[in-house]
């Protein structure tokens, strides 16, 4: 008797993505820390430390409802567009799309995903970043939503935006090096005919996707190290108080620090990119597996 084969819902992206980041949430919310800083007086395990002695390990923590919601609207717009539209031009034809296609899609849906998540990445920055600041100085969102009514409240709806640029730019890369590289990586692991459509396969093709094609091993580095300095700016804006004019002023402040200024919080986001791509793919496959629409192969 014929399998029955199985698709996402198009919301199992986000729910996905949410699992991950619960498991790499300190990480993010040290790379932010050391994000923001005006000179570089700390590196990751320093920044670690003073997070725990200062506020404890729950600290560690901070800002994660923001977290869960803009995984919730970024990452779940990205994959449910992406995910949908193949799913459509698959059925349309004999096969998958050819790879050009993908990178095509994961740049449309990356975009998007980046410009919709943008409110609820601002506020995940700022709620990580709370605790650095002064007493009288910090912003005390009690979750996210409270940050989002806050922020539309006190500084207008285009406040909510800051740094859209920086995260839908970003989002095109991290869509075409996750989405993109783990269909194809997936669909070139099946062909071989010596893995099943498991989980080994699974995490092998997200592995892949987070590391890098086969001939290109440092592929996932890279891709970090030239994200990093979008990051750094869509952070620094998400986090202002009004004292820059724009993407430009605040580049030009940025340099004045030095060149390695874009590129704080390095570490820990090369760090996480791994654990936080293959958890995702994982999660997303056992919930396409246990819970998604049956298709008759």
């Amino acid at each position: 008797m014929a399998a029955e084969a199985r698709v996402s819902r198009w919301y199992f992206g986000g729910l996905a993505s949410c699992g991950a980041a619960c498991c790499t949430h300190p990480l993010d919310l040290l790379k932010v820390h050391l994000q923001t800083q005006q000179e570089v007086k700390m590196r990751m395990t320093g920044m670690a430390l003073q997070v725990v002695r200062s506020d404890g390990v729950l600290a560690l923590y901070n800002g994660l409802s923001a977290s869960l919601c803009r995984q919730m609207t970024y990452s779940l717009t990205r994959f449910a567009i992406y995910e949908t539209v193949r799913d459509h031009v698959t059925a349309g034809s004999q096969g998958p799309p050819p790879f050009y296609k993908k990178v095509l899609l994961g740049s449309i849906s990356g975009c998007i995903g980046g410009f919709v998540g943008t409110p609820a990445d601002m506020v995940n920055v700022r709620m990580q970043n709370d605790m650095k600041l002064p007493k009288n100085q910090r912003r005390n969102y009690a979750h996210a939503l409270d940050g989002l009514y806050r922020v539309a409240r006190e500084e207008g709806l285009k406040k909510l935006f800051s740094g859209a640029t920086m995260a839908s730019s970003r989002g095109v890369f991290v869509t075409v090096g996750q989405l993109s590289c783990y269909d194809q990586a997936k669909q070139l692991v099946l062909s071989t005919g010596y893995l099943s459509d498991g989980i080994v396969t699974h995490f092998v093709a997200s592995f892949i996707a987070a590391a890098g094609d086969p001939p290109h091993p440092t592929q996932g580095g890279c891709a970090t190290f030239l994200c990093q300095p979008l990051d750094v700016l869509k952070t620094r804006l998400m986090n202002s108080k009004g004292e820059y004019r724009g993407v430009f002023h605040c580049a030009v402040e940025t340099a004045k620090l030095g060149p390695l200024a874009f590129y704080k919080g390095l570490l820990p986001a090369a760090i996480r990119l791994m654990p936080h791509t293959v958890l995702t793919f994982v999660f997303l496959e056992q919930l396409r597996k246990h819970f998604g629409i049956k298709v008759p192969s």
